[in-house]
């Protein structure tokens, strides 16, 4: 995946955030938070989003997969700062969508994510719902 646009690099075109703890836990051996563990940071504030955006509601009776994912380690993490963690809704379709996350430690950039969500039901992709549709606008990547 090729360094993202620097656009995309602006927190506050991203309409959603959370802050996260990183742990003694997430370290490699030079202590910086290591690759597995900023991926699991992303996964939990992607579930984070979900909730918030009403995607969890909005698809009763079925499930969605990550069916891609590209992350981009644009700097080190450290314990014990938390990382913020901005999330936006982007490339909706009729059964996918996407987020792009940016990962920042005290104001400094450290990975840019993608990741393409698909809605599933009876195993086959299946439109994303008309709710989530409505719900999911105010957390689109601002312009």
């Amino acid at each position: 995946m090729p360094k993202p646009d620097p656009a995309l690099l602006d927190p506050t075109r991203y309409p959603y955030s959370c802050e996260i703890q990183t742990r003694f836990g997430d370290l490699d051996v030079n202590m910086h938070v290591n690759n597995v563990a900023m991926a699991g940071l992303l996964e939990d504030s992607r579930v984070r989003f979900h909730r918030e955006s009403g995607y969890h509601a909005a698809i009763q009776g079925m499930t969605s997969m990550v069916v891609s994912i590209g992350i981009e380690y644009l700097g080190q993490a450290y314990y014990p700062q938390p990382v913020e963690i901005h999330v936006a809704a982007t490339d909706i379709g009729r059964s996918s969508y996407s987020l792009c996350q940016l990962v920042m430690q005290e104001n400094r950039v450290v990975v840019f994510a993608r990741a393409t969500f698909v809605c599933v039901r009876d195993n086959r992709p299946a439109p994303l719902p008309d709710m989530f549709m409505e719900t999911v606008r105010p957390f689109m990547l601002l312009q």
